[in-house]
């Protein structure tokens, strides 16, 4: 049940992300993170729905703070 899970999982991510030409780096790396982070999230805690949605919350800003171009922590101007 499990591996049928994950590849459900992968599936929608991959499906999702192959559409997102148009957003920003950091829109792809916000998506990106929070996918990796619900994956995880939901591994850590066996499934939690609350480890799922906190992972993906976690993992998504994470990955917006992420610069696309230096892989490094961003510095927003403003």
């Amino acid at each position: 049940m499990i591996t049928r899970s994950f590849f459900v999982v992968y599936t929608f991510l991959f499906l999702s992300l192959a559409g997102c030409t148009t957003l920003s780096g950091h829109d792809k790396n916000t998506i990106a993170g929070a996918g990796v982070g619900a994956v995880s999230g939901a591994i850590l805690t066996g499934g939690s729905s609350i480890g799922t949605v906190g992972g993906a919350a976690i993992g998504g800003y994470i990955g917006h703070q992420i610069d696309t171009g230096t892989g490094a922590p961003s510095k927003h101007k403003k």
